[in-house]
């Protein structure tokens, strides 16, 4: 399949690879260090890892590591393609990505991938659990946050104040919150919100701190329990609202079950 996407540079030694921008289309970054390229998620089916890691492989580096900025299937569909990495995550993270992929959940909510999930899918593991903020290496540093699940990471690359939020970002399109926090996720984006930095979201184009409050301004009223007229009203993936309302109700009366609209997405209900 021809590539959709390549290799798009932000600053000297930094690059994204832009998906398509929705749900299931997502982005993946790029840092190169001394000792080799520091990745940013690994994006989802093969029609996405496979040009990605062509780019790459093109760059004639290794790659010695991975930061997974959370467990869901958008980000760590292609950690096969990076097999000789070490693959940090959170605890989160590593405790999902050890259980068996719910392949058929993710055919029905991704209609579109459904045929390039195989039956017998398989991800990489965690095999170094980030639990605090570290400088990864001399340009990368992890910061760990939540709101998109229990723990995600964010990298940022303080030499070009670019902001790699992989999972706790979209731009353009609704989140899905399924297993997030809506409030606490609007307020991580808020302290990331930095005047002048430069934000890679996991979907949608590149952006900024204007692009984290408007999503953290969607969120917060998905946890004040209804959602008004606004900037949102031209996005994609507004079909994941009520899953969004949902979460924030049945984590306000204490629930933390997944909310029963997800589960029809999946089939499940």
């Amino acid at each position: 399949m021809a590539p959709t996407s390549a290799l798009t540079s932000i600053a000297p030694g930094v690059a994204a690879w832009l998906g398509e921008g929705g749900f299931g289309r997502p982005n993946a970054g790029v840092v190169v260090d001394n000792d080799g390229l520091t990745l940013v998620d690994t994006l989802m089916v093969p029609s996405q890892w496979e040009p990605f890691g062509e780019a790459l492989d093109a760059l004639g580096r290794p790659i010695p590591r991975v930061v997974l900025t959370s467990s869901h299937i958008p980000f760590v569909g292609g950690t096969g393609r990076f097999w000789a990495a070490a693959f940090y995550g959170t605890r989160t993270a590593s405790d999902q990505l050890d259980l068996p992929p719910n392949v058929a959940g993710y055919r029905r909510l991704l209609p579109d991938f459904a045929a390039e999930f195989p039956d017998e899918l398989g991800t990489r593991p965690v095999s170094h659990t980030v639990e605090r903020d570290v400088a990864l290496t001399e340009a990368v540093v992890v910061r760990v946050t939540s709101g998109q699940s229990a723990e995600n990471l964010v990298v940022e690359v303080p030499g070009a104040n670019v902001l790699f939020a992989g999972a706790m970002a979209c731009f353009g399109s609704a989140p899905l919150a399924f297993d997030g926090d809506p409030a606490a996720w609007a307020g991580a984006l808020r302290q990331f919100a930095v005047a002048g930095r430069v934000v890679v979201p996991g979907h949608g184009p590149i952006g900024g701190a204007d692009d984290l409050l408007e999503l953290a301004g969607y969120l917060e009223a998905c946890a004040a329990g209804s959602i008004p007229a606004g900037p949102w009203d031209r996005w994609r993936d507004r079909h994941f609202d009520r899953v969004n309302l949902e979460r924030a109700a049945m984590l306000a009366a204490g629930d933390l079950r997944p909310p029963p609209s997800l589960l029809a997405m999946l089939g499940l209900a």
